[in-house]
């Protein structure tokens, strides 16, 4: 079963000209009953931030915040003390846990920050606060972002699911062998792509479940988020 959703269709906010936001699922003032999650995956969020603007410190607890930079640089202040940087192609994780507060700016004054950040619910409460940051070099086929066991040189998460990020070249025919008992919710980063039949491009996404394998054929260089899920 395939359930598409395209980047065209997903709510929409504009915040006085410094935030244009797109949400694949309810979040916000945004409201669809039909898209409020995928299994534990809850948000995923691709944020466009204007130079020198950002969100300022608020708070979260108990999920798991994942932020993905396409384009420009993020800097982070936490109430853990982390004052860093996450530069584009870099990937950062929070367990909020128990509480935390942090602010996300676009220190640049001329580029605007492109990113995506995706919530998943945690299977466990009240942990302590992390926080890590990292680059994973490329390569053609799968690698290991999350995992609860931090596999391969993984993130850690508070969950039983595993996100791999796959990198495909032009004209390339891949199978994806998939557990059909779990869900799959498919991201599309970069390129165009034909999965099972179903043509995605852009920010595109599917969620898939009862599924055995992905058949997959690309057009043009292709990036896409793989989320393993119950």
């Amino acid at each position: 079963m395939m359930q598409v959703r395209k980047a065209n269709e997903r709510g929409y906010a504009e915040h006085g000209g410094w935030l244009k936001s797109f949400h694949t699922f309810s979040f916000a003032n945004y409201f669809d009953r039909h898209h409020m999650n995928f299994s534990h995956l809850r948000v995923i969020n691709e944020d466009y931030i204007a130079p020198s603007q950002g969100f300022g410190t608020h708070p979260h607890r108990d999920m798991e915040i994942l932020t993905y930079v396409q384009n420009g640089r993020v800097a982070h202040r936490d109430s853990m003390g982390n004052i860093t940087e996450i530069p584009a192609g870099e990937f950062q994780i929070m367990s909020a846990g128990t509480g935390i507060a942090h602010s996300e700016m676009n220190p640049s004054s001329t580029e605007t920050l492109h990113l995506f950040q995706i919530w998943i619910m945690p299977n466990v409460g009240g942990v302590t606060p992390r926080y890590d940051q990292g680059h994973f070099a490329d390569k053609e086929g799968a690698t290991l972002i999350l995992s609860p066991n931090a596999d391969e040189g993984s993130f850690k998460i508070y969950q039983d699911m595993k996100l791999w990020r796959w990198q495909l070249p032009d004209a390339k025919n891949q199978t994806i062998e998939i557990n059909p008992q779990r869900g799959y919710w498919l991201q599309l980063i970069k390129g165009s792509i034909t999965v099972n039949g179903q043509k995605l491009s852009g920010s595109d996404a599917v969620g898939i479940r009862e599924e055995d394998k992905l058949e997959v054929q690309t057009e043009g260089e292709v990036e896409f988020l793989l989320f393993d899920l119950e």
